[in-house]
């Protein structure tokens, strides 16, 4: 207990930004509460310095033949085996390509697979936009429903393979929700999928953060045969993604974006494109990202994932069992889930929740749909209404429905869990006030104080804290 006690206090010392003063409304100022990590995490301080040490040799890499070009090409170039054997992937069969985000991770696979109209992609009700609009561009999507808990029916997914069989190319499907937290039996889905023949990509950008990975062996029933995840929600958010799978694939036709660094020749009448993944990795990359993915990695692999993720979970079921105990709280999901958990307070709007709990409690968490709409409807029972684009345009946001989300890391405090409960508290004893204090702003997208010039209290905040 001790050393796992000395490893969360280690993590959260390791922190950029831990307890940062923000200014509060009445102008108070508070210890800032980062309740947001499934958006992005916060970087670490130990990664940052090797980050700078590293600056000192940076250069192209591939195309120079200077100290500093050979030394970054042969980093860069671990860095790709690095972040491999963190998640168990087949160097010898897969290959890690760097791309930006997991959005652009799913968009160019689905280039790579050679969609044809008739083809078909199995995706789950629970999927994020960029796991879902992706295939809807390339093919035919079949979705498998989800229960009033938000959890798959898997003997859908079972039917839906059956039926649409020789047409089904892929089952996308996130490791973890990014509005309920559930976490998908990622490997008893890819047992299922491969018994039709069907290959598995898993959306780890909430699961990978979270626990401990086995991408497995090719030859296992279970191996996950692509897997995709991003750097900024993994403590490394310098713009860098990944996307694993198996080297044959990349082969498949000309990568969609072209140009240096992924040809081998170019004649006037003819291109030989280079190896995977260099073909897939267009241009000068992301080298210094690359590197602090790297980094990253290796320091979550010292401190050891199972540990993390454990008190991760022991932290996660300490929040729900505060939240279970106040009446005005709808909760949405179930278990087993990673650290993200999504509510609302009864008869105070979602958006309305967040602004108070930044401007008069310095929290910052997120409200809304968090980009997986059609998951969001399901849960609170909401009809697809296309009058809600008419919101949109109009800039009534607060009219769409949503939710309130509070995503957790293993650096978050239970004091810091106390001090949220506390909060809703006061709101749900003050709603009539606080909706008399606040008001919708079309500018800003949000709830903002009656007394309070948002643009300028922004700007105001920008100069003191970033000299802007």
């Amino acid at each position: 207990m001790f050393a796992k006690k000395t490893t969360f206090v280690r993590f959260r010392q390791d922190i950029k930004g831990i307890d940062k003063k923000v200014l509060l409304k009445g102008k108070k100022k508070s210890n800032y509460i980062y309740l947001d990590n499934a958006a992005s995490t916060p970087p670490l301080i130990p990664v940052l310095k090797e980050m700078d040490d590293y600056m000192d040799w940076y250069a192209g890499v591939h195309r120079g033949t200077g100290y500093k070009s050979l030394i970054s090409s042969r980093i860069y170039d671990d860095c790709h085996e690095i972040v491999g054997r963190f998640v168990g992937a087949d160097l010898s069969r897969d290959s890690v390509v760097f791309v930006k985000n997991t959005t652009e991770a799913v968009n160019k696979l689905s280039y790579r697979l050679q969609l044809q109209p008739q083809d078909i992609i199995i995706i789950t009700a629970m999927e994020h936009h960029s796991n879902e609009l992706p295939w809807r561009a390339r093919a035919q999507v079949k979705t498998v429903p989800v229960d009033n808990e938000g959890k798959l029916d898997l003997n859908r997914l079972e039917d839906l393979l059956i039926r649409n069989q020789p047409h089904v190319k892929l089952l996308a499907v996130c490791g973890a929700s990014n509005v309920t937290g559930h976490i998908n039996d990622v490997h008893l889905m890819a047992k299922i999928a491969h018994n039709f023949g069907c290959k598995i990509f898993v959306d780890g950008a909430q699961l990978i953060p979270h626990h401990h990975f086995d991408m497995k062996s090719h030859d296992d029933p279970e191996h996950i045969d692509f897997l995709a995840f991003s750097g900024h929600k993994i403590f490394s958010p310098f713009g860098v993604g990944v996307l694993i799978g198996p080297r044959d694939v990349f082969f498949n036709g000309s990568p969609e974006y072209q140009g240096g660094g992924t040809v081998k020749l170019v004649f006037k009448d003819e291109v030989f494109w280079a190896d995977p993944p260099a073909r897939e990795e267009a241009g000068s990359p992301n080298i210094i990202g690359a590197y602090g993915l790297a980094r990253t990695l290796q320091y979550l692999d010292k401190l050891d994932m199972n540990v993390l993720s454990q008190g991760e979970a022991e932290l996660t079921s300490y929040t729900l069992k505060k939240l279970v105990e106040l009446s005005f709280v709808r909760l949405y999901g179930s278990r087993p889930r990673v650290g993200v958990i999504s509510f609302n307070l009864k008869g105070i709007p979602y958006a309305l929740t967040g602004a108070i709990l930044c401007f008069e409690a310095g929290i910052g968490l997120r409200t809304g749909c968090f980009c997986a709409q059609n998951y969001v409807r399901n849960l609170l029972g909401v009809p697809e209404d296309y009058q809600q684009l008419q919101f949109y345009d109009s800039k009534e946001l607060d009219k769409i429905p949503g939710m309130v989300r509070i995503s957790l890391a293993p650096y978050n405090t239970y004091a810091e869990v106390d001090y949220l409960i506390k909060w809703l508290k006061i709101i749900a004893d003050n709603r009539y006030e606080f909706r008399r204090r606040y008001k919708f702003s079309p500018q800003e997208g949000g709830f903002i104080p009656t007394d309070l010039n948002c643009h300028d209290y922004i700007s105001n905040i920008c100069r003191h804290y970033m000299k802007i």
